[in-house]
């Protein structure tokens, strides 16, 4: 494991503010309901990220409460349990080295797409701005392992999106932050809408 450095942990405690913080963006854009959702942010110069906590409202999340991960899922740091998407997120991290920021919903609209295993079309310049194209389906799979993981990589190498739809699951986006993955799946429940 990584040594905790005090400049290490200074970065650990920006991503987890950073993180917190952008959770109410979730909220605003109505993207999340209840408990369900999660972002997280690698810690840059380490193999960390943290996760938002599993089963806590939205109205509760702060720094101190989210989840320190090592690439392999791990806690390292944390009172909760870390969010049940937590092995997809560390799946990306590793196979994914320029991925910085990761965001599951389950946002109404691209959701209903992904229930029905059908793209989003690119019909408006938005998208193709964006997202490069289509907003591609990914495979079903189960919560709780690699899986969920394997499929967001397997569909998004070598394609332009930043954000999949998981088959009657949910969305995925990816991002050169956190910022920039909350960003991409603000925008992909705006196309699918």
């Amino acid at each position: 494991m990584t040594a905790l450095t005090p400049e290490l942990r200074q970065s650990i405690l920006a991503v987890r503010a950073d993180v917190a913080k952008l959770h109410e963006l979730l909220v605003r854009y109505e993207l999340v309901i209840w408990t369900g959702g999660n972002i997280s942010g690698r810690v840059p110069g380490a193999d960390l990220f943290v996760i938002k906590p599993s089963g806590v409202e939205y109205d509760d999340l702060t720094p101190e409460n989210m989840i320190l991960c090592d690439l392999d899922g791990t806690v390292i740091e944390g009172d909760h349990a870390p969010s049940s998407d937590t092995a997809a997120h560390a799946y990306v991290y590793r196979n994914m080295p320029r991925v910085n920021g990761v965001v599951h919903t389950h946002s109404t609209y691209a959701t209903a797409w992904a229930a029905r295993g059908e793209p989003v079309p690119c019909v408006i310049t938005g998208q193709a701005d964006e997202f490069g194209g289509e907003i591609p389906v990914g495979p079903f799979a189960i919560i709780g392992d690699e899986s969920i993981g394997e499929g967001i990589v397997q569909t998004l190498t070598g394609h332009r999106s930043r954000a999949v739809l998981m088959q009657n699951h949910g969305v995925f986006t990816i991002g050169k932050s956190p910022r920039d993955a909350v960003k991409a799946a603000v925008m992909a429940e705006d196309v699918a809408r």
